[in-house]
């Protein structure tokens, strides 16, 4: 076992150890235990003291996180043989709309603390979501940046075709901050659901400019260049995860929480260009 593997093993440990603490002794299906000895068994060297992990895990999760999910899934995938992670990507509040409405999901991680408010508000949070990373917004223009925007101002030019995301996202409630902090007044020809989209339709060349997270410009660097601006300052978002009240999957959604929140997996988000909260 590397030592990678083992950090994930004995942080899944602790995870199921807590879980275990907030549930009633027989509740999870024979299950039970002192959560401190638990802990501190996990806390130990040893491998047997790993939690047998098995099924599938579902995850919610902001669509600005899918190319570092999609690896620290695979990295979560390879320490547990008999778990599959699944993932949802999309925009934040359209997956807490379908989290309050019964979606069967084990783990929410959104772009904002507002979005998650409206999860643990109706009561489908496992205890309390944590905030593991925090992003802020570039403008993403198509290589070379043809128009020669450099400040948010110069997206209000006549004539330039600028995309956002809508308000009720995360990145849209973030474009908005950002342009009201710089007395900024535009109308974009497009408002998409999610920041991926906001990104394609610069891509796409169907767009000038769009307001987007850093992490996705530097992810999509051989297409587009990113102009930081220091507004984004006013319009920063943390990231918070959670295991959910009516996870399917309750000991491998607490594993996998404390793996996002692992050195591990803070190496990988960091790399993407995630800040530490």
């Amino acid at each position: 076992m590397t030592t990678s593997t083992r950090r994930l093993v004995v942080a899944a440990a602790a995870a199921l150890a807590l879980s275990l603490g907030v549930t009633a002794c027989g509740s999870d299906g024979g299950k039970s235990g002192d959560a401190s000895t638990a802990a501190a068994t996990a806390a130990g060297s040893s491998p047997a003291a790993a939690p047998k992990l098995a099924g599938e895990v579902n995850v919610f999760a902001a669509a600005s996180l899918t190319g570092t999910f999609t690896d620290l899934g695979k990295k979560f995938e390879t320490a547990y043989p008999g778990v599959k992670v699944k993932f949802n990507f999309g925009g934040s509040s359209a997956l807490a709309q379908s989290i309050n409405s019964g979606a069967p999901a084990d783990v929410f991680a959104a772009a904002s603390t507002s979005t998650m408010k409206t999860v643990s508000d109706a009561g489908g949070v496992n205890g309390t979501a944590a905030n593991f990373v925090r992003n802020t917004l570039t403008i993403a223009v198509p290589k070379g940046n043809p128009k020669h925007i450099a400040a948010l101002k110069d997206l209000a030019a006549p004539g330039l075709k600028v995309a956002l995301c809508a308000k009720e996202v995360p990145c849209g409630a973030a474009a908005v901050n950002a342009l009201k902090a710089g007395a900024v007044d535009l109308t974009p020809v497009t408002l998409e659901q999610d920041v991926k989209g906001a990104l394609t339709k610069v891509e796409l060349g169907e767009v000038d400019a769009s307001l987007v997270y850093r992490t996705d410009v530097k992810a999509d660097a051989a297409k587009i260049d990113g102009v930081d601006f220091p507004e984004a300052d006013k319009a920063v978002n943390d990231y918070p995860i959670a295991a959910l009240a009516k996870a399917p999957n309750k000991d491998t959604a607490a594993a996998f929480v404390a793996y996002i929140q692992s050195a591990e997996a803070k190496q990988v988000l960091t790399a993407a260009g995630f800040q530490t909260p």
